[in-house]
């Protein structure tokens, strides 16, 4: 599982089937998922793994023996490692200017895409995402029939400019859109395509008082523009008005 977006773990005191057993809620953005560990002791150490991988550091608070916290120590310095490594081979948006590179793309793993596309699934149910296999990529798409059906697509890259969909018939387009729109159009519409997230909004907009429901209101703010005057027809401009200056009186010292 993605931890990047836990925001509270907490125990479970619903009744299990099994008596010994201890449960646990994760609440990771608006998703909870509830794991059962075995006994009350071992869901402790399961918080404690998952609060350090999560936080990328072992909480002092956590109340384990020693040699668990070694263990913690080990886990959150592989964890770095291995995001460092993901970030290292994951490619640029911007790396490749040869490559259109579509709006689904996302610098994902096949693990966070699969959680990606559980979360987003109202938005799009394909994405096209790095393949761990060298300079290539991969399509994942999430689907549902009797419960989830997640599949992943392999396709490589040739000279740059040609790209192929490993399957038994392989498919061949010369770019990376045209792969994707080879899925929609197979699949007749149904997979839609994830567009990523914008992170920077493109209007100023804020919430403000509206004197006249009486509610607040989300407004877009409008620039004002004072009109240049010099884009004027002459018949609409006026002759300034000389200023009338009292007399002055020049004396010279003698």
């Amino acid at each position: 599982m993605d931890l990047s977006g836990l925001t509270k773990i907490t125990d479970d005191t619903s009744v299990d089937y099994n008596l010994d057993a201890a449960s646990l809620k994760l609440q990771i953005q608006d998703i909870t998922i509830r794991l059962s560990a075995p006994n009350a002791e071992t869901r402790e150490l399961w918080k404690g793994f998952i609060q350090s991988v999560a936080e990328l550091s072992v909480s002092s608070s956590l109340v384990l023996l020693p040699k668990q916290i070694v263990l913690l120590e080990e886990v959150v310095k592989k964890e770095k490692e291995r995001q460092q490594n993901a970030q290292q081979r994951s490619p640029s948006l911007n790396a490749d200017p040869n490559v259109d590179m579509p709006d689904c793309f996302h610098p994902v793993s096949r693990t966070e895409a699969e959680f990606l596309l559980t979360r987003q699934a109202s938005r799009g149910n394909l994405l096209l995402r790095p393949s761990r296999h060298g300079n290539a990529f991969a399509i994942s798409t999430r689907e549902q029939l009797n419960g989830p059906i997640l599949k992943h697509y392999r396709v490589s890259r040739k000279h740059d400019i040609i790209f192929t969909i490993d399957l038994d018939n392989p498919v061949t387009c010369t770019s990376l859109p045209d792969i994707i729109k080879h899925f929609i159009d197979t699949s007749e519409g149904a997979l839609k395509p994830l567009p990523r997230e914008k992170l920077y909004q493109k209007k100023l907009s804020f919430v403000a008082f509206d004197r006249e429901s009486g509610e607040k209101i989300l407004r877009t703010a409008s620039m004002i523009l004072k009109p240049n005057l010099s884009t004027q027809p002459e018949t609409n401009m006026k002759a300034p008005r000389k200023s009338k200056k009292p007399p002055v009186l020049a004396c010279r010292e003698t």
